[in-house]
């Protein structure tokens, strides 16, 4: 596979020369400056994929070209906002990127509720806490149905035995304005601002904000979502087809319904079924091991099996479930998503497409990374060298090395010669 980093631009202090080397092959990026809903010109296009070539590494993947709320949830400007996607689209392919990384989550992206959960070895990770989750949502968000939505939800997941509408109260008793001030920020800031667009640092009232988001899906089903995304894929298909751009959408995270919002690509029968709807090749997965395998209900490996040839990318991460149903990000090496196998399975898939005079190379980043000490508070703290969060120098080299290790690994077993750059063979 490719080795791909998530670069987040000009303004990241991780330098594209530092990429190199460490064996980063393709760079993973957006044009953050670029104002949600507007088209991206070829002129930032080029000049972005320009800056790169020349630090001799490509434009990989493209994660991600933000779909906006009004299309997701099918509002009255959404065909234009749907035509300055494609024009985007356009642009990108004439300058020759053809992956887009890209989600069809209402309002969230990715969640959790403590980004500097401590691991036994002392560095940090995400962690989602089910119990805070439900606090914000009952407490702080005050949304209507949430009490009854996180009883069910405890009810569905009696295994966890756990009562997340009690833990909401109990932390309600003891919550202070500076808790809940940090859990806003882990939930709705510093987790969505870099990658949604629909909140930023220093929004000064993010969690009306939140509420006003929610209230555009009010009577937006499941289905509904489903068939918003589909008539949102019909329309750019041609545009794909005509650049060969592949479109791979990312996995829930989690990969369950949360604040009364309809999840639509969160298990196998979610994934099977936008395939299908919209069966043309350039419609895709990027598949995420880690959101996958933060679903007890997800069996990640059957999954890369079977979705292997419509996967356009891949990130791997993993993920380790508590008994109570909390989960974290794991060792690259561990948790519950076998990146091993997984490893095995999608460089045996690109053998297939070679065989077949069809070779490619799926672009693969390891996602997320831990923290270590020094990033949090000593040479690498956020004055001298800040990050997003999950986005860690320190702490993505370390799972690099530990895939880099899998993938040479695994090139020996299939008789791939496995090649790091930046060396002298």
């Amino acid at each position: 596979m490719e080795r791909t980093w998530r670069w987040f631009g000009h303004k990241d202090k991780i330098t594209l020369a530092q990429l190199r080397q460490i064996g980063v092959e393709g760079i993973v990026t957006a044009l953050h400056d670029v104002p949600l809903g507007e088209v991206w010109t070829r002129e930032k296009i080029r000049e972005m994929k320009e800056y790169i070539e020349s630090y001799g590494m490509k434009w990989s993947v493209v994660e991600s070209l933000p779909v906006t709320e009004t299309i997701k949830y099918g509002g009255a400007d959404r065909d234009e906002q749907i035509e300055v996607y494609k024009q985007s689209l356009r642009n990108l392919g004439e300058e020759g990127i053809g992956c887009v990384c890209y989600n069809f989550m209402p309002v969230l992206d990715w969640a959790r509720t403590d980004l500097m959960h401590e691991n036994p070895n002392g560095a940090t990770n995400l962690y989602m806490n089910w119990g805070a989750l439900a606090y914000f949502d009952i407490h702080i968000l005050k949304r209507e149905g949430a009490r009854e939505d996180w009883a069910a939800f405890s009810q569905r997941h009696e295994n966890w035995r756990r009562d997340l509408v009690t833990e909401a109260d109990a932390m309600a008793k003891v919550a202070t304005a500076e808790s809940d001030h940090e859990l806003v920020e882990n939930i709705v800031i510093k987790t969505q601002g870099f990658v949604s667009g629909n909140f930023k640092e220093g929004d000064t009232a993010p969690v009306e904000k939140f509420r006003e988001l929610l209230r555009l899906y009010d009577g937006i089903n499941k289905e509904q979502l489903q068939e918003n995304m589909k008539y949102w894929l019909d329309a750019i298909m041609p545009v794909c087809e005509e650049y060969n751009i592949n479109m791979c959408v990312h996995p829930d995270d989690p990969p369950y319904p949360v604040f009364g919002l309809p999840r639509i690509v969160g298990n196998t029968e979610d994934i099977r079924w936008f395939l299908n709807a919209v069966p043309n090749k350039h419609n895709g997965l990027t598949f995420c091991a880690g959101s996958l395998s933060a679903g007890e209900h997800n069996d990640v490996v059957a999954m890369a099996r079977e979705f292997a040839e419509r996967t356009h990318f891949v990130h791997l991460r993993s993920c380790h479930i508590f008994e109570n149903g909390d989960f974290t990000e794991a060792s690259h090496l561990g948790g519950r998503a076998d990146l091993v196998e997984l490893v095995r399975i999608f460089e045996s898939e690109e053998l297939r497409m070679k065989s077949e005079e069809l070779p490619r190379r799926l672009p693969m980043r390891v996602d997320h990374g831990m923290t270590f000490t020094d990033e949090a508070g000593g040479v690498f703290d956020e004055s001298s060298h800040g990050h997003n969060a999950g986005y860690t120098l320190l702490g993505r080299m370390f799972a690099m090395a530990q895939v880099q290790g899998i993938i040479a690994t695994v090139d020996r077993e299939l008789g791939i010669e496995y090649k790091q750059p930046g060396f002298f063979d």
